[in-house]
């Protein structure tokens, strides 16, 4: 089988404490993979604990863009430089390396072409708040029902993408927080796109920046911005 070009993306925003920790991770795999990191107007020494560690690409945002603009920018980065498969890793440390090999495992006998890591199609030992809980079970069932097809995660950032999505992620990748309404943006367009088990660990460092309020804040919008995909045009794949 050919071997697959493979990129690492990680968008980051003032995670200058855990980077470090999750680059070196990611190089101790036995299989050796290409990594980008996405600079996203950090506050902090975020690009330069970054470009601490060999063999990493950097790349500085001039602006805060949030985690759309900054992973669109993985993917354009990915689509301009060949790559087959780009997958999205979080910065904080809560995605395991150790579990890139059942990630990208379908996408390289090229059964779909997009793997997300579930924390919930089988038992780990993962706990959440209750609030987050709440939203990921509304928003699993509201992107079943839309998409006819069963989703346990929707909100998981552990994702795998072939050459097309990456094509057509650097067209159309929503902002905010996208990555509900990519799977609502991706089923739409004729993707296919299968859930894969893995673990997931607590954040290495810094705080997350959702809070209880902002929690409910986020579910309302993500809804509105799922109902609004439903009704607009179909967008092609690539």
């Amino acid at each position: 089988m050919e071997k697959k070009k493979v990129l690492i993306i990680i968008p980051a925003y003032n995670e200058q404490n855990s980077i470090p920790t999750v680059l070196r991770k990611i190089q101790a795999l036995p299989e050796q993979y290409d990594i980008v990191v996405i600079n996203d107007g950090s506050k902090d020494n975020t690009s330069l604990a970054a470009r601490s560690v060999n063999g990493v690409t950097v790349i500085d945002l001039p602006h805060n863009l949030g985690i759309g603009g900054a992973m669109q920018t993985g993917y354009i980065f990915a689509h301009r430089r060949g790559y087959d498969i780009a997958v999205q890793v979080d910065a904080d440390g809560q995605h395991n390396p150790d579990d890139l090999p059942r990630l990208l495992a379908p996408l390289i006998r090229g059964d779909v072409n997009m793997t997300v890591g579930s924390r919930y199609v089988e038992k780990t030992a993962y706990r959440s708040t209750i609030m987050r809980r709440l939203g990921m079970v509304i928003f699993s069932l509201v992107v079943s029902l839309i998409t006819g097809q069963k989703f346990t995660d929707t909100t998981s950032g552990y994702r795998a993408v072939d050459r097309e999505i990456i094509a057509f992620y650097g067209r159309n990748y929503p902002t905010d927080y996208p990555e509900v309404e990519a799977l609502v943006l991706l089923k739409r367009a004729g993707f296919r796109i299968a859930e894969v088990s893995v673990g997931m660990d607590a954040r290495q460092a810094g705080t997350s920046s959702i809070t209880p309020l902002k929690s409910i804040y986020y579910m309302i919008k993500v809804l509105l911005a799922i109902l609004i995909n439903v009704v607009r045009p179909k967008l092609k794949g690539a």
